[in-house]
């Protein structure tokens, strides 16, 4: 069981007995295992290597096993990280192949056809990604969106950097907007964008999904490291720094001029606002007047522009310059 850590079968047979004997000695395990004193005492060193058995003071000298789900589980960060330091490694590998090689277009971009094979590829980036996740999300969809959203929520749970920009019209759809400042709750860091150019995941800025047919189920490319890879995280930062935060869920029954702002801002319609509120549409209708009068301002858009100004919403985010027909990005 334990031989993809690094613990070799011999070496895990001496542990498991060690397990069911609290203190037990070299030649204690030795008898119980049939096997010579030598062969039990490297077996030991490797354990005591690896962490999963320590010596207690005295004499003669006796071990104790380490609780397996501590030990394991430092020993599975540690292959994890040896594995991640394999990966970069293997980039620099790649300076011994001739250019021509190097720079196939096949090597490099590789394209998809059809739901069956984008939704595949799109699992798997999901489930091979380890330190960061990067999502544009606007519909249409190959499957259902909710799908992808507990993905990249469990993603953040197992300590992936998630970062996801929605465009209004996704926040539309019967309770994605809810999911979304759910998965905020849980540390997802999701942003809205009035004008996504297109649907894309990048996963550890190693691999990118770009669907590319009028429909997102037609087609899509799987972008591997290059420069056209360096140019689509660019844009995702950029788009990043452009996007206004969507905040965690409101407590049942209140929500502030803070959360009400930072709604609108998001671009939802009426309905959804009041919906994920737990407001009516008159409540919400009265609070956008009262909160424009709390601003002084007469325009929803004025409002959202005081917010920013308040620090309501994130500082770093927006210029807000010029008259009130719009927001100037950075």
């Amino acid at each position: 069981m334990l031989e993809p850590i690094g613990v070799r079968a011999e070496d895990e047979r001496v542990y498991r007995e060690l397990l069911s004997r609290p203190e037990a000695s070299q030649r204690d395990l030795a008898a119980a295992l049939d096997r010579g004193a030598a062969e039990v005492g490297s077996s030991l060193s490797r354990l005591e290597e690896l962490g999963l058995v320590h010596r207690l003071p005295g004499q003669p000298v006796r071990m104790r096993a380490a609780r397996p789900d501590v030990a394991v589980d430092a020993l599975v960060d540690r292959r994890r990280e040896e594995l991640a330091r394999t990966q970069l490694a293997a980039r620099d590998l790649l300076a011994e192949m001739p250019a021509e090689e190097r720079f196939r277009p096949e090597e490099i971009v590789e394209v998809l056809v059809g739901d069956a094979a984008i939704a595949a590829r799109f699992e798997h980036l999901l489930s091979t990604t380890r330190h960061e996740l990067m999502v544009l999300d606007r519909p249409p969809y190959v499957a259902d969106p909710r799908d992808g959203r507990t993905s990249r929520s469990a993603g953040s749970c197992a300590k992936v950097r998630v970062r996801g920009i929605y465009a209004p019209e996704a926040l539309e759809l019967p309770g994605a907007l809810e999911e979304v400042q759910d998965a905020a709750g849980a540390g997802e860091q999701s942003r809205v964008h009035t004008d996504l150019p297109m649907k894309l995941a990048i996963g550890d800025r190693r691999l990118a999904i770009l669907p590319i047919g009028a429909q997102s189920g037609d087609a899509a490319v799987c972008i591997r490291p290059s420069t056209l890879l360096d140019a689509l995280v660019q844009l995702f930062e950029l788009l990043w720094a452009q996007a206004t935060p969507i905040v965690a869920p409101a407590q049942e029954g209140s929500f502030s001029d803070r959360q009400l702002a930072a709604l609108l801002a998001s671009g939802a319609k009426d309905d959804v606002v009041a919906r994920r509120l737990g407001a009516s549409t008159r409540t919400l209708s009265r609070r956008i007047a009262e909160l424009m009068d709390h601003l002084h301002v007469r325009t929803r858009f004025q409002a959202g522009v005081q917010a920013v100004r308040l620090g309501w919403l994130d500082s770093s985010v927006h210029d807000v310059e010029g008259p009130d027909d719009g927001l100037v990005d950075r």
